[in-house]
């Protein structure tokens, strides 16, 4: 029986389309209790590579006839021998192409709205780390926010939609993943912004993405405006795109707010936080829609993929955005922040521009899940 394979893609429109899997991770237990590929409608079965030298037939009865199987492992190599030992007993199963690296690299571009004027906005959704990154298009132009490392999958986006990309911003430093944003800005000759005040200590020319900063994309001048937001960093800046979007970045998530300890100065900027969340954000229109830079999990999507809420329902339901008393907000903060990020000191020397590492090495700092919210 044939070994048949599947893309990281294939795998993603079952995320997205709410279709069965069933997973047999084949990844040591401590890395699958870590990160795994989560689906609404996926069924899961850990049993290490190394418990399955000898032979198969002790879990074929566990694996459903009924549903599609998919072997995963780091980097596929285990998968696939999994795989060829169980079409060898008779079964017919798919192995993850790439392993859980190419999981953790796929982008899916999503269309949150149409805007003013004959404009788009796009989510480009990163479902095996749970980063989103953002492509505004007006008339022949395109701006990005919070772009991710694999920058072809934006600048091929933005050639088949026709437009030139002729800005590119950050809303802060990132921690937990390697910026593509001044990549990006250096291929197609884009303003790069970045906050000033996250930008001390970078080695590289950019534009300081200040408070109040509005740029027009395309003839029709759809306007991404900049509000000073810190909290999760002392530079972190929103954007209202097209006076209905609010891209908060890691500030504040859908069912969550951002942690204010990466730089180590948590107790510092937990009050920059809570004048975030409980002041600026509280002077903005309910009906502006939050998108941020990350998802925790998989139940923050929407149906159609897109992770995007009205700010008003966050007022009502997100914890973090009601507790009252400023002294239990900071120990709610600072007593339930997660495990750091996999290499984040590393991420953000690269995001500085001090230390260049190769693309395999880049691809280690960023394995594993985000952790940017508080818990």
């Amino acid at each position: 029986m044939t070994v048949l394979k599947m893309a990281a893609a294939e795998v993603a429109r079952k995320v997205i389309d709410d279709k069965e899997l069933f997973i047999l991770d084949v990844r040591n237990k401590d890395a699958f209790e870590d990160w795994k590929i989560e689906g609404h409608s996926f069924d899961y079965l850990n049993i290490p590579y190394f418990d399955l030298l000898d032979g198969v037939d002790e879990i074929l009865p566990t694996l459903p006839m009924d549903k599609d199987v998919l072997v995963v492992c780091a980097k596929e190599g285990s998968s696939l021998m999994v795989a060829e030992m169980l079409s060898e007993a008779g079964r017919e199963v798919f192995y993850l192409e790439g392993g859980m690296k190419s999981w953790s690299s796929y982008l899916e571009p999503i269309k949150v709205a149409d805007l003013t004027g004959g404009g788009e906005l796009y989510q480009f959704v990163r479902l095996g780390k749970g980063c989103l990154s953002y492509m505004v298009l007006s008339e022949g132009e395109a701006a990005i926010i919070d772009a991710v490392r694999f920058t072809d999958v934006f600048t091929n986006f933005a050639k088949e939609k026709n437009v030139e990309i002729v800005h590119v911003f950050d809303t802060h430093l990132h921690a937990d993943h390697i910026s593509g944003g001044r990549h990006i800005a250096e291929v197609t000759d884009a303003t790069y912004y970045l906050p000033p005040k996250d930008a001390d200590e970078v080695v590289f020319d950019y534009t300081t993405l200040e408070d109040g900063l509005a740029v027009k994309i395309g003839a029709s001048q759809i306007e991404v405006g900049a509000l000073y937001s810190p909290g999760h960093t002392i530079g972190s800046t929103s954007f209202i795109v097209d006076s209905k979007y609010l891209l908060t970045g890691d500030i504040l998530f859908i069912d969550s707010i951002g942690r204010p300890d990466l730089a180590g100065v948590a107790d510092d900027w937990v009050g920059d936080l809570r004048e975030t969340l409980y002041r600026r954000y509280r002077e903005l229109a309910e009906d502006l829609v939050v998108l941020p830079a990350h998802f925790m999990i998989i139940d923050e999507l929407n149906e159609d993929g897109t992770v995007a809420k009205r700010l008003g329902d966050l007022f009502a339901h997100n914890h973090g955005l009601n507790i009252e008393s400023e002294e239990v907000f900071h120990h709610t903060v600072t007593d339930n922040l997660p495990p750091q990020p996999n290499a984040y000191e590393q991420i953000r020397q690269v995001n500085m521009g001090k230390i260049t590492p190769s693309n395999e090495e880049q691809t280690e700092m960023e394995i594993g899940p985000n952790r940017c919210a508080v818990r």
